[in-house]
């Protein structure tokens, strides 16, 4: 079911939920958009919606200009003294920057975005980003195929660890939120790796690198299930893997998305239900365990690469319970940003 829809102000490439109470209903979208000619230029931009499918609500509140971003998160809840929401971006630029959600500084109840602190830490692009459960550290996967390792204290970023962990683009770096000493890094190399944080340099747990047939674009460990994790690929397969036997898939549970698979998001309430963004061939609901992997829903409403994807949390009015699964979702070229619910009623 549709909700509402609209264009940004360049090029769209992630969309994130805010996962604090009371700030459920902030989305935050980015884009970055290349500006070529004889000075090239990446310039982006981060622009906050406030969202109510319930009341039919969808209104920019806030936007900031910046370089071009490729990723965004916002902080875990619960991290780093239950300080409040926090967002980082990974951009084209080299820098890691950390904003703060915080009120108008003239007053009222209207919400913008403050910049804590921003470093550059690389001359290379940075190309995606993840908190670890405490939001003290933050892993940045580098266009050189390298990891950045940054810890984040009193408003400050410290660069503790760099390694070259891949052969190409690193457009995954994420924790494992059950054990955060771990990261989890894919790249266009088609290798899909593990490393070991406590020990620096990072120690190699494990790699596979006959499995993804192409690069290796998403990785999103289970929330539930401490032996599960998601990876998506350039090759249009989403696939599950035990982290108990890293060798293949789980019983080769793999599903076939028609699209190279961006992003993967976990629903955050409805265990093994998936959001996947599928670049050529637009956004999906995927339902799978450790026996198959089934597509539950598309979503085709966007006309270019469908790159950003997420589900909203918090409890809804009783009233609004059909609604329960609202999902953003937005595409590159054109610019479009959609908000929307999933007609399938397993996720509802």
């Amino acid at each position: 079911m549709e909700v509402a829809q609209c264009y940004l102000d360049g090029n769209a490439d992630a969309v994130e939920f805010c996962a604090h109470e009371p700030y459920h209903n902030v989305l935050a979208a980015a884009t970055y958009t290349l500006q070529e000619g004889d000075r090239p230029s990446r310039s982006g931009s981060i622009s906050l919606f406030d969202v109510n499918a319930d009341l039919c609500r969808f209104e920019l509140f806030h936007r900031v200009e910046t370089a071009g971003i490729f990723d965004i998160k916002w902080s875990p809840v619960g991290g780093n003294g239950n300080v409040g929401p926090m967002l980082a971006q990974a951009d084209a630029d080299g820098y890691l920057r950390v904003h703060g959600l915080e009120f108008c500084p003239n007053g009222g109840d209207s919400l913008s975005l403050r910049e804590i602190v921003g470093e550059k830490i690389s001359s290379s692009m940075c190309l995606c980003l993840d908190w670890n459960p405490s939001a003290t550290s933050i892993s940045v996967g580098l266009s050189d195929g390298s990891v950045s390792l940054v810890t984040f204290s009193e408003s400050q970023l410290d660069l503790i660890q760099e390694w070259k962990a891949h052969d190409f683009e690193l457009w995954a770096a994420s924790f494992d939120i059950h054990q955060p000493q771990l990261v989890y890094t894919g790249s266009d190399d088609c290798k899909f790796s593990c490393w070991d944080l406590r020990d620096s340099p990072s120690n190699l747990v494990f790699q596979n690198s006959k499995v993804h047939r192409m690069g290796v674009c998403c990785i999103a460990k289970s929330p539930r299930d401490p032996n599960i994790l998601l990876t998506g690929s350039y090759d249009e397969y989403l696939r599950l893997w035990d982290l108990r036997s890293i060798s293949k898939p789980v019983n080769e549970t793999s599903v076939f998305l028609g699209g190279g698979v961006w992003r993967v998001k976990h629903h955050p309430y409805v265990p093994g239900v998936v959001l996947a963004a599928c670049m050529h061939n637009g956004f999906t609901v995927v339902k799978i365990d450790e026996e198959k992997g089934e597509v539950m829903e598309t979503y085709a409403k966007h006309g270019s690469l469908a790159y950003g994807a997420d589900w909203q949390r918090g409890e809804l009015s009783q009233k609004a319970k059909q609604n329960s699964s609202v999902v953003a979702t937005c595409s590159f070229y054109d610019r479009l940003l959609h908000i929307w619910i999933p007609e399938n009623s397993t996720v509802k």
